[in-house]
């Protein structure tokens, strides 16, 4: 065996959350979430249950009353070894069908990581060969999208906390990356690309980001490609440039991303078209945060789809849809494009409400091949009360660096 299946979880994370998935579980009317993975392909299944890489299926029937039943392998009992519930051992295909349809036995509807069209990527994590055989069995499957919003991917008091200080400490790191590239081009020696990089990647580590951190950093031209990379070398960051710098990590392996992306021109005078066309992204930008003020004061719901509108509505009110080529925003969790609600109606249409507890980017961009490109991002999260902009001082113009002028 290649895999060391001795340690086993404890399922906290299942146990304090049971409540809540079963009332959640009674208000959509479904019969139960039904998890499943192999090789943990699909994180939202692990994630909750706190497995790694098992080399055979396993299920958990969470029904909407009772117990929940997890269904494994006979020969990877290790891992389970702290379940709190009943479990069902199979070892042939055979069997694992049958101690399966006991399990669902008399559901008529529950709930798997799928989406139907493949309408939200990000979520459609079981294959259609396991949908194929719950549905044979009997239950129709449906999208576990609200479930995964609100048990996966929202925040717990923790992760927020480590995201907020991963928020500054990427922030401050950003600030000084501008400050040393323009250093280095009023000196005579301008930093390559690459190597600029690489010292954000030292710095962010330094700062504690250990896990999951990098770095886009881009001139002019370059960052009209919105997922460039220079490799080590690049191009030569020299006075009279605009620079991008797109830049993300967290603290641990359980800890919340954070993710930003700032603007900065290498002389003491940001030149008008570039000021033009950052103020229309950024306005972009605060548009989506308006709408979903404006909507919390309310009282209601938002979804992902329609921040997005707001976003690209007033970009291309401006002139430039054409050149806002991505969605407006990715979720953010314990993965750096989690698998929560988006904000786009663009690359998909995101339907699930941004409920409290989710957190996402607001990264509207104007791309220009072999001209220029320039991006906003900061990053927000929906407490009880509203949204919250977690990212300090959000920028409103772009970054005059007078050092480059030497």
């Amino acid at each position: 065996m290649a895999l060391d299946l001795s340690a086993s979880s404890d399922f906290a994370r299942l146990r304090a959350s049971l409540p809540n998935v079963q009332e959640m579980l009674a208000e959509l009317e479904l019969d139960g979430w039904l998890l499943y993975d192999l090789h943990a392909r699909n994180a939202v299944a692990g994630g909750l249950l706190g497995l790694g890489d098992l080399t055979r299926r396993w299920f958990v029937w969470v029904p909407a009353e009772g117990e929940p039943t997890a269904v494994v392998h006979g020969i990877e009992l290790g891992p389970w070894s702290r379940w709190p519930w009943p479990t069902r051992e199979y070892v042939g295909w055979r069997a694992l069908d049958a101690e399966l349809a006991a399990t669902l036995r008399g559901t008529e509807t529950v709930a798997m990581e799928i989406s139907r069209g493949d309408a939200v990527p990000a979520l459609d994590l079981v294959p259609v060969g396991v949908v194929e055989l719950v549905e044979r069995l009997g239950p129709m499957v449906v999208t576990s999208a609200e479930l995964v919003s609100r048990f996966h991917s929202a925040w717990d008091a923790e992760g927020r906390v480590s995201h907020e200080r991963a928020s500054k400490t990427v922030a401050d790191v950003a600030a000084n990356a501008f400050r040393r590239a323009a250093a280095a081009a009023g000196n005579g020696a301008p930093m390559r690309e690459g190597e600029l990089r690489s010292w954000i990647m030292h710095a962010l580590a330094d700062g504690g980001l250990r896990v999951g951190a990098d770095t886009i950093v881009a001139i002019g031209p370059n960052a009209a490609d919105p997922h460039y990379a220079p490799g080590e070398g690049g191009a030569l960051i020299e006075t009279g440039q605009t620079l991008l710098i797109d830049l993300w990590g967290k603290e641990s392996d359980t800890a919340v991303y954070a993710d930003q992306t700032w603007m900065g021109h290498l002389g003491a005078h940001v030149p008008e078209r570039v000021a033009e066309l950052f103020a229309v992204i950024r306005d972009g930008r605060d548009a989506a945060v308006a709408l979903l003020c404006e909507r919390a004061d309310a009282g209601q719901p938002t979804a992902g789809w329609e921040v997005d509108d707001a976003t690209r509505s007033l970009i291309a009110g401006r002139g430039w849809g054409d050149a806002f080529v991505h969605r407006t925003g990715h979720s953010i969790d314990r993965d750096l494009h989690g698998t929560g609600p988006n904000i786009d109606d663009l690359e998909t249409r995101e339907t699930r409400i941004l409920a409290p507890g989710v957190g996402f980017s607001v990264e509207p961009g104007v791309y220009l091949r072999g001209d220029i490109g320039l991006r906003t991002e900061i990053n927000v999260y929906m407490d009880i009360e509203g949204p919250i902009v977690t990212t300090p001082d959000p920028q409103d113009r772009v970054l005059a660096l007078p050092e480059a002028d030497g």
